[in-house]
C-alpha cells in the first residue's frame, strides 16, 4: 500500500487531508512524492517559523538529539531553564509552564486563573469569558472554552464556566461582567480559526480596564499570533497592553510540540509542587529548538514582516476577485469572490500551497520567506482569485 492507503487504513478518519503527500521541505518550499515542487504559504499552520529544515534549527535540534534526549520533570535541564529565562526576559513575564501543545497551554492558563480567582475571591468566581468564534484547542475543556458551537456538539457536556463575549462589542463584555463571577477573560488578538479577524484597540482596552478595576486575570491566547507572526515579538505588543497569563505554542519550537504559559509576577506563585505538571513538556530536544528560534526573533525581522504583509496587502487589495484583507503581520484572511474552496485547489494544482479559516484565504508563510518567492506565491493567487471574464 502506498502512503495514502496506509494512512486510510490505519489513521483515524480526524483530517480532511488534501490529496498531496509531502515527503521533504527546505525553507518555504516543500516537494510531493513524485519531487513537484510547491511554495507553502502555510507552513504547518503557523508552526514552521523559518519554514522546513532550517540549517540553524536543524543544528541545535541534532545536536541536543545526541546529548540528552529526554528526562522528567523531576531533575533539572539546562535548555528548559534557558528558555524560560529568555522568555521572561524577552515579555517581562516571571514564571513559565512548559506542555506540548496550545490547548494543554491555555489549560494551564484556566487551572492558573481558577486557583488564582478562588483564593483572591472565593470558589464561586470561576467563570471564564471568552469570546465568539475564538478557538482555544480540541480538549474537552478548552472546546468549552471556544466560542464556536459547531467544536461543541457532537461531545456535550462540555466543561462548565465558560460565557461567551461578542468580539468587538464593549456593550456585550460590559454586561457579561456584571452578570458573571467572574476569574478571567480569554482571547486572542487576531481571531484565527475563526476567521483571522483582529481585535479592535478600543475593545482590548475595554478588556484590561475591566479586568483591572475587577481583579479579573487576563488570559491572551497567542498560541497562533505569538513568536513573531503580527510582526511582534507578541501580538499584546501591538496594543500595548500586558496580559496577566499568556499561552502560546506553535511557531515557539519551529516545527517541534511545545507550549508555554507565561505568568506575570501576580500569578507567578499561584502553583505548587503537584497542581500541575507534563511527562513532555520542557523536553530538552523542543526547548533547544526554542531557543534557535527564539534568539533569532528580532526587531530587524519584525520589519521585514511588516513589509512583506504590507507588500502582501498592496497587491492583493486592488487584485481581481479579491474583497478585503484581515489580518496582522504575517497572518492574513483573503475574502474573494470565488468560494475559499475553489481558490485553495486552484493553487495547489499550481504549485502553492494555502490553508482556510472559515470562508476566507487564509496565508500564513514563513516569516523569512525569500522575496522572489513571495512575489510568485501572491502572481499565483491573483491568478486563483481572478474572476471569469
Amino acid at each position: 500500500m502506498n502512503v495514502k492507503e496506509l494512512d486510510s487504513k490505519y489513521i483515524a478518519h480526524t483530517y480532511g487531508r488534501f490529496p498531496l503527500t509531502i515527503t521533504r521541505g527546505k525553507g518555504s518550499l516543500a516537494y510531493d512524492e513524485n519531487g513537484r515542487e510547491y511554495i507553502d504559504m502555510s507552513t504547518g499552520i503557523a508552526v514552521n517559523t523559518f519554514g522546513y529544515s532550517d540549517d540553524v534549527w536543524a543544528q541545535a535540534v541534532a545536536s541536543q538529539a545526541s546529548t540528552l534526549s529526554h528526562t522528567s520533570n523531576l531533575y533539572f535541564t539546562e535548555p528548559c531553564a534557558k528558555l524560560a529565562e529568555l522568555l521572561c526576559q524577552r515579555t517581562g513575564m516571571s514564571k513559565v509552564f512548559f506542555s506540548n501543545s496550545g490547548a494543554e497551554a491555555n489549560e494551564c492558563a484556566i487551572k492558573a486563573a481558577r486557583k488564582y480567582a478562588a483564593a483572591r475571591r472565593g470558589n464561586d468566581y470561576f467563570t471564564i469569558l471568552t469570546l465568539r468564534n475564538s478557538f482555544h484547542g480540541r480538549t474537552i475543556t478548552t472546546l468549552a472554552a471556544t466560542g464556536q458551537d459547531t467544536f461543541h456538539n457532537e461531545f456535550l457536556p462540555l466543561t462548565e464556566g465558560f460565557d461567551y463575549v461578542e468580539a468587538n462589542n464593549i456593550e456585550d463584555l460590559k454586561n457579561k461582567v456584571k452578570d458573571n463571577k467572574v476569574a478571567a477573560i480569554m482571547f486572542e488578538f487576531v481571531q484565527g480559526e475563526g476567521g483571522v479577524t483582529p481585535l479592535s484597540k478600543e475593545f482590548v482596552d475595554a478588556i484590561f480596564s475591566l479586568c483591572a478595576e475587577n481583579d479579573i486575570v487576563t488570559i491572551a491566547d497567542e498560541v497562533q499570533t505569538g513568536n513573531g507572526r503580527t510582526g511582534a515579538l507578541y501580538a499584546y505588543m501591538n496594543y500595548g497592553v500586558t496580559p496577566d497569563i499568556i499561552s502560546t505554542a506553535k511557531g515557539l519550537a519551529g516545527g517541534l510540540p511545545l507550549g508555554a504559559t507565561m505568568l506575570s509576577d501576580k500569578l507567578s506563585e499561584v502553583f505548587v509542587p503537584g497542581d500541575h505538571g507534563s511527562t513532555f513538556g520542557g523536553n530538552p530536544i523542543c526547548c533547544a529548538g526554542a531557543l534557535s528560534i527564539l534568539s533569532r526573533l528580532d526587531d530587524e525581522l519584525f520589519a521585514q514582516v511588516k513589509e512583506k504583509a504590507e507588500y502582501i496587502r498592496s497587491e492583493l487589495s486592488s487584485a481581481d476577485g479579491v474583497v478585503s484583507i484581515d489580518g496582522m503581520g504575517l497572518m492574513l484572511g483573503i475574502t474573494t469572490v470565488k468560494p475559499v474552496d475553489e481558490i485553495v485547489n486552484r493553487c495547489m494544482a499550481d504549485g502553492l500551497l494555502v490553508i482556510k479559516a472559515k470562508t476566507k484565504l487564509r496565508l500564513l508563510p514563513a516569516l523569512n520567506i525569500p522575496w522572489d518567492t513571495l512575489k510568485q506565491a501572491v502572481e499565483n493567487i491573483k491568478t486563483a482569485c481572478k474572476t471569469e471574464a
